[in-house]
């Protein structure tokens, strides 16, 4: 597969001088300075461009073209914001980009609980616990029927046996400080979302108030809609795909669960079996992210990577660990439940040219003082690549497909 890495523009500490010495070869980025809803012009596009192929990359995926909430709630203005999205994908294309990875997750696009959660060996990782996030649910966002929802909530078969969630968040309540909801806010609502060109930024002065007017807007949607309104999306925008040779690819949604009232739609083997029949165009498709789906106890990767290859047009190789509670953490990119060796034969039979990144990486000693996104490392990062670089020399030797490594002599 072709070594791709998140890049976040011109002003990320991590240079591109940087990446080219460690083996890739696409870069997977955005134009993180359009504010939501604006156009992409052809101007801003050729221009970053251009930047990453002065570096002897390409920009391989855009990560992400955001999809606004009024697409996803049905909004009035959903039709001129589905012609803006058009408008972008035209100039995209003419700039010689094609593959679009995009969610249709509602208001959050991914949560954890904990950015810097201890592994053994002194690193750190992306973390969610069950009961912080019902504690943040009911006591910090105060959402109307939070508690009921989570007094019904159940863990799949074979995790969280016996465990009560909301008792446990109500033991929570007892023991928090402000300075640690503060810290939970933070976590679940900024460090994570401010950098993806989300609904929220780094300084809001009141992101509850907005997390509530967001919230708001899903009054009556439920499973059945936000499917309807993402078949509507695609549907709308498959002519221009065909057109321009766009390729879409959903992520699935980070946890796969249903939180904070809002449905899900793109967590489950049914899930994506479902869009992928609603709009049965090869443009559209699915990003395979690893690490996502092995967060849900249901979902065998494997089997899924299998089943789905033919319609994925982008590849996240991460893995999670699910611990007995139910709670899980990002796990080593050798490790987890989401068995990245096999993924990699599947998805190089398939197509060895498709783009992969290994997305999130531990925090290592040297990452912690740099200010980096949250999961987004270097050291952590470079370190997983290296992983799964060998992963691929040596898959690629089994299958008689030739590997070489950029920037050496052979």
């Amino acid at each position: 597969m072709e070594r791709t890495w998140r890049w976040f523009g011109k002003n990320d500490k991590i240079t591109l001088a940087m990446l080219k010495q460690i083996g890739v070869e696409g870069i997977v980025t955005a134009l993180h300075d359009v504010p939501l809803g604006e156009v992409w012009t052809r101007k801003k596009i050729k221009d970053l461009r251009e930047y990453i192929e002065s570096y002897g990359m390409r920009w391989s995926v855009v990560e992400s073209l955001p999809v606004v909430e009024t697409i996803k709630y049905g909004g009035p203005d959903r039709d001129q914001q589905i012609e803006i999205y058009k408008e972008s994908l035209r100039n995209l294309s003419a700039e010689g980009i094609h593959t679009i990875c995009y969610n249709f997750m509602p208001v959050l696009d991914w949560a954890r609980t904990d950015l810097l959660h201890a592994n053994p060996n002194g690193s750190s990782n992306l973390f969610f616990s069950y009961a912080e996030f019902a504690y943040f649910d009911i006591y910090i966002l105060k959402r109307q029927g939070a508690r009921e929802e989570w007094a019904r909530f159940q863990f799949p078969a074979g995790v969280g046996e016996g465990r009560n969630v909301l008792e446990e968040a109500d033991a929570l309540a007892k023991t928090m400080t402000p300075e640690k909801d503060h810290q939970l806010v933070e976590n679940i609502v900024i460090k994570t979302q401010g950098f993806v060109s989300g609904n929220f930024k780094e300084g809001d002065e009141h992101p509850l108030e907005l997390f509530h007017q967001l919230l708001a807007n899903y009054d009556g949607i439920d499973k059945n809609q936000l499917r309807e309104n993402m078949k509507y999306f695609l549907n709308a925008i498959m002519p221009t795909c065909e057109e321009c040779d766009m390729n879409m690819c959903v992520h699935p949604d980070d946890p796969p669960i249903e939180i904070l009232g809002l449905p899900r739609i793109v967590r489950t083997q049914e899930d994506i079996q479902w869009f992928l029949d609603a709009v049965p165009n090869k443009h559209n498709g699915l990003t395979f992210c690893a690490g996502s789906l092995s967060a849900g106890a249901y979902n065998n990767v494997v089997e899924m990577a299998r089943k789905f290859a033919p319609r994925t047009h982008f590849v996240h190789l991460r893995s999670c660990h699910i611990f007995p509670n139910g709670d899980f953490t990002e796990a080593s990119h050798l490790g987890g439940r989401a068995d990245i060796i096999e993924l990699a034969r599947i998805f190089e039979q398939e197509n060895p040219a498709l783009p992969m990144r290994v997305d999130h990486g531990m925090t290592m000693l040297g990452d912690e003082t740099k200010g980096y996104n949250a999961g987004y490392s270097f050291l952590g990062r470079m370190f997983a690549m290296g992983q799964v670089q060998g992963i691929l020399a040596t898959v690629d030797r089994e299958l008689g497909i030739e590997y070489k490594q950029p920037g050496f002599y052979e």
